[in-house]
């Protein structure tokens, strides 16, 4: 798997904001760097785990300030990244970018373009295996567009690098690690098991992030 390195703690990590409609409901650490804690739209309520700033701003009693560490951590965060474009990939250019009600076994695999995923996506394969996505541009999943994993594979162990925006779109359910260079945004009622890390904001509405 990629080493999420100091990020492995997160369910969330964003560099310039974490806006929210509530009501949401995160499972895991957030963190917001190096943008003021005050970008943070999210409540303690709302979220079961601690919330990580780089000053006094932000939600209380949950907020920590731990300005050295989350610059730790945007760098992990980043590194992981470049880790994940960096495998060498065993499929080029599948479905043209679009992979919707494909199964797609254990591999990385790359793209030059976005990947579209606008029927459900089924990832076969056990509990240790691996699964790289390289998108050379945003992901857009489609509204009611669930990630299914079979055999055991867990979220865990896939990965979706973009280098755009990533966009779950409404009442959708994915999976995996998201790492995005630029935004992700989840639409109203949209759920996943995994992680958000972004390089600029993260939006969310009415979501359910269980790390």
């Amino acid at each position: 798997p990629v080493n999420l390195g100091n990020a492995g703690v997160y369910g969330i990590v964003a560099e310039s904001a974490i806006t929210n409609v509530p009501t949401s409901a995160i499972t895991g650490a957030v963190g917001l760097s190096p943008a003021t804690g005050a970008g943070i739209g999210l409540t303690c309520a709302e979220v079961t785990g601690e919330i990580h700033t780089v000053d006094a701003a932000g939600p209380l009693p949950c907020r920590i300030e731990n300005a050295l560490f989350l610059t730790a951590v945007v760098g992990d965060k980043l590194a992981a990244y470049t880790d994940a474009q960096g495998r060498a990939p065993d499929y080029i250019e599948v479905g043209a970018g679009n992979i919707g009600g494909m199964t797609l076994p254990p591999a990385v695999y790359k793209w030059g373009t976005a990947v579209l995923i606008p029927t459900s996506v089924t990832l076969s394969g056990g509990p240790n295996d691996v699964w790289i996505f390289q998108i050379a541009q945003g992901l857009t999943v489609s509204s009611g567009v669930q990630i299914i994993l079979a055999g055991g594979a867990l979220p865990q162990n896939i990965f979706w690098a973009t280098f755009g925006a990533a966009d779950l779109g409404t009442t959708s359910q994915f999976n995996g690690v998201i790492l995005s260079q630029t935004s992700i945004a989840m639409k109203t009622g949209a759920s996943i098991n995994g992680r958000l890390f972004a390089g600029t904001a993260v939006t969310l509405d009415q979501n359910v992030v269980t790390q």
